[in-house]
């Protein structure tokens, strides 16, 4: 196909070279020698075939992006769109013969025309799918349908946003069974990870990678649900205001650990699953008066304070404990503070507090 495609460039060249080099236009410019013409055709053919190459470079990288662009489309939307694009174009015929009489312009109107039609109704019918896929159903004869399975209802939807996904938690807390019901992954939220990925920030394009790996891992390894839902919604930019209108429209929850997505979903009425209240509600309960081991690492904000930390992270700020950065040492709860952030435990060293 490349070389036939140089091979026309390299005749249309040559016979356009040829032709303009006969006019008095190439007269003027080229120098009266005998067989000027055919030198100017040969060089044209030679332009024409370099010049094939490119095109046909372009013209493959463009097809290729078409092509890919097609074959990622659902077909629950391709099929309405190729149904009213063949509907428009059929609005669209009743016109050619008003337009054609009008000549050479009207041909290209016409023409024009059959393009706007087809491209309003393939448009049309490919954001119109979720009607069409419903009036379709309710059109179905009750013998065909199966009478004994009820509609399945979506309240047990769990929709995961693109910061879940990134913790990757929540693949473990499938694994031990305690989300239930189907997990729905919208299709923008795999873009937006895909986005990521591809990010050309190291940290970024980690963080989307893992994202994906939680993803695969979830549909392969796990005994849990996974719809992928195609749907978008073209009018809204934001994913997270996307996933709210998702939510609203599934009767559905999000699983969340972003701090924003939840107090916008409390105020709009969606139901939440909040990954990092899970993890700060089944942390080990540490009472004040209840004495524990644990590891001074660093310097507190305080003067004389030292920072430890449990097994689970939870932040244990020693009062006095500067002196014992680097030891073990066993301490005294005196008050535990709970905030949305997480967990703090206020404490003093056991020591002390024999001595006092």
């Amino acid at each position: 196909m490349k070389k036939i495609v140089q091979l026309l460039t390299s005749a249309v060249a040559a016979a356009v070279c040829y032709h303009l080099a006969g006019t008095p236009f190439g007269n003027a410019l080229l120098p009266d020698v005998s067989g000027i013409v055919q030198l100017a055709a040969l060089a044209g053919a030679a332009l024409g075939f370099a010049a094939g190459a490119g095109v046909v470079k372009y013209a493959s990288a463009s097809l290729d992006a078409v092509v890919d662009r097609l074959a990622r489309i659902p077909d629950s939307r391709m099929i309405p769109g190729l149904l009213f694009m063949l509907a428009g174009l059929a609005i669209s015929i009743p016109v050619y013969p008003l337009l054609l009489f009008s000549g050479e312009a009207g041909a290209a109107l016409a023409l024009f025309v059959s393009v706007v039609f087809g491209s309003v109704g393939f448009r049309f019918g490919y954001r119109k799918n979720a009607d069409w896929n419903r009036i379709a159903a309710s059109w179905k004869s009750p013998a065909t349908a199966p009478a004994a399975e009820p509609e399945p209802s979506t309240r047990d939807h769990k929709i995961l946003d693109t910061s879940v996904i990134i913790d990757g938690r929540i693949a473990d807390i499938c694994k031990t069974g305690f989300i239930e019901g189907t997990l729905v992954i919208p299709e923008f939220v795999l873009e937006e990870l895909q986005h990521i990925a591809d990010s050309s920030d190291l940290l970024k394009r980690n963080r989307g990678r893992r994202g994906l790996d939680i993803l695969n891992k979830i549909q392969k390894e796990l005994d849990v649900k996974v719809l992928i839902y195609e749907g978008d919604f073209e009018d809204i930019t934001e994913v997270d205001s996307k996933l709210v209108r998702l939510a609203k429209a599934l009767q559905a929850k999000v699983i969340t650990n972003d701090f924003n997505l939840n107090k916008v979903c409390e105020l709009q009425g969606v139901s939440v699953l909040n990954i990092n209240d899970l993890a700060n509600s089944v942390k080990p309960v540490v009472l004040p008066g209840e004495e524990i081991p644990v590891h001074v690492i660093k310097d507190g904000k305080e003067y004389g304070q030292g920072i430890a930390y449990l097994d689970d992270g939870t932040m244990i700020v020693v009062e006095g404990g500067r002196e014992y950065i680097g030891s073990t040492i066993e301490v005294l709860v005196t008050s535990v503070l709970q905030t949305s952030a997480g967990r703090m435990i206020f404490a003093k060293p056991k020591l002390l507090e024999k001595a006092l």
